[in-house]
């Protein structure tokens, strides 16, 4: 009992540093995709924007991007009301939403598994397995 409840408050604190806060590309009217590098990264407000919304406007000049932080209310509702939009010709609005790091940035590969993924749960097992000689053991007496 002792051991579970140690182990329930220890993964408690371990992600309590977790903040709701992500990071979004953000900027206004760019051409092009220039707006997919360190400077336009914004810190989104925490526990309220909690995605990154792209918006792609094809115009008769080309193609511009808006990109921003977004709740994901708002963001969901624009990316649907603008589906019917999303033809990919002249006048089009593009809208969409995703709730990771910098995902309004450039398309990305997708990752190789590492070992550098999350070390979390392999931390949690390390430091159990290392107190759990420090805890008392006690067993039933028969009597």
């Amino acid at each position: 009992m002792l051991l579970l409840i140690f182990t329930t408050l220890f993964g408690v604190l371990l992600n309590a540093g977790d903040a709701l806060q992500i990071q979004c590309y953000q900027c206004e009217e760019m051409k092009q995709n220039d707006c997919s590098t360190p400077e336009y990264i914004v810190n989104c407000t925490v526990n309220v924007q909690d995605m990154c919304q792209k918006e792609v406007l094809v115009k008769p000049d080309g193609i511009h991007y808006r990109k921003s932080c977004a709740s994901s209310g708002a963001c969901l509702i624009s990316s649907s009301g603008y589906q019917q939009f999303c033809t990919g010709r002249v006048n089009s609005v593009c809208i969409s939403c995703c709730n990771t790091p910098l995902c309004n940035g450039p398309r990305r590969k997708r990752p190789t598994p590492s070992a550098a993924t999350s070390n979390r749960p392999s931390l949690f097992l390390f430091l159990t397995f290392l107190l759990l000689p420090l805890l008392p053991v006690t067993f039933p007496l028969e009597l």
